[in-house]
């Protein structure tokens, strides 16, 4: 399939994303090529585009970017067997080796020589993207478009509210940008009693009170020894997710998690973060750290429990034909949005 197509590309280091015209990739015997639908812009995207410390580690330049999309299967190589012309899907964006212990286990999400889509190879911010056959996720086609752009994020989500069991447990959420507002919406969907949440933004805690949360708190202006005395906790919370990569965030997590207490990390710090390790001892804390989503028990979750009733709608608040990309990148930069979806093409 000769020709070009439009794409957001990281053609130059340093801030910015330019929309240029790039071949279209052109599938392996083993690959899928997708015309791409939606895509999400993500945190990881963000940082891609103010061109910060680690991007300019890792991002190869040229290269294009963004990696939660949903499309339809364009073309498939001769060796791919299960999606044919037309079938709606979305995709893992984490390519693993397939050799190394982990994923000869099962444990795929471990992998050690992950690479990355939009990150380490060419992306989904795309007329088109190509990824093996193995990373391509049969979508349900009853679940909106714009939902299903976000399924990568909505993973990470799933993977770390999940991590432990919330059934009838007290969680206690640190950080409401997109992926702690869907994982507040999942432990109510997974039967938590209490959910609090806190950040310092008032909108994204108004956010947070419309995806199920019991209590919201800016740790600015309140503590959470009071949230746990209004709701008449005898103990600590049971469950800990912490999803914004702040030092004091964390710090405040441990401090009032209960006896036997279990914390899931998602939240990526900027610098090497202190712990006070006695406390984590003492109180017999389990601490888990989190990347990406299980391969491929996550998506079957996800895709479950939006079919069940799990609603992540109100985390979309903003929509954007793709040429309008830097009005967009702007907005999602804002704190006054969470989830961002380009459109691409209706098709």
């Amino acid at each position: 399939m000769a020709g070009t197509m439009k794409a957001l590309v990281k053609s130059r280091r340093e801030a910015g994303l330019w929309m240029e015209e790039v071949p279209i990739p052109e599938p392996g015997i083993n690959d899928v090529l997708i015309r791409v639908l939606k895509t999400g812009i993500c945190g990881t995207d963000l940082h891609i585009y103010h061109w910060d410390a680690w991007a300019q580690q890792t991002i190869p330049v040229p290269l294009v970017v963004g990696h939660e999309f949903v499309g339809r299967v364009e073309r498939v190589g001769s060796n791919v067997a299960g999606f044919r012309p037309g079938d709606l899907v979305s995709g893992e964006g984490h390519l693993v080796c397939g050799r190394c212990r982990n994923c000869m286990a099962g444990r795929r999400h471990l992998c050690p020589h992950t690479q990355g889509v939009g990150v380490n190879r060419p992306g989904a911010f795309a007329d088109y993207l190509c990824i093996p056959m193995t990373n391509v996720w049969g979508a349900d086609p009853h679940i909106p478009l714009d939902i299903l752009a976000c399924f990568d994020p909505l993973g990470n989500a799933v993977h770390t509210a999940l991590s432990f069991d919330v059934l009838g447990e007290d969680v206690l959420i640190t950080g409401a940008g997109p992926i702690g507002l869907m994982a507040t919406a999942v432990v109510r969907h997974a039967g938590a009693r209490y959910v609090v949440v806190t950040d310092p933004n008032p909108w994204r805690l108004d956010l947070a009170r419309r995806l199920g949360a019991t209590r919201t708190l800016d740790p600015r202006h309140g503590a959470l020894a009071e949230v746990q005395n209004a709701l008449r906790m005898k103990e600590g919370f049971d469950v800990g997710l912490e999803m914004s990569g702040s030092e004091a965030a964390l710090e405040d997590l441990l401090a009032n998690m209960c006896h036997g207490g279990r914390v899931a990390l998602l939240g990526i710090p900027e610098r090497a973060t202190p712990v006070n390790w006695n406390l984590i001892i003492f109180n017999g804390l389990t601490i888990k750290g989190i990347y990406g989503r299980e391969m491929y028990e996550t998506w079957y979750k996800m895709t479950v429990m939006i079919q069940g009733g799990l609603d992540i709608s109100p985390v979309i608040t903003h929509r954007f034909p793709a040429d309008a990309y830097a009005e967009a990148f702007a907005v999602a930069r804002s704190g006054q949005a969470a989830k961002v979806v380009l459109t691409w093409s209706e098709g």
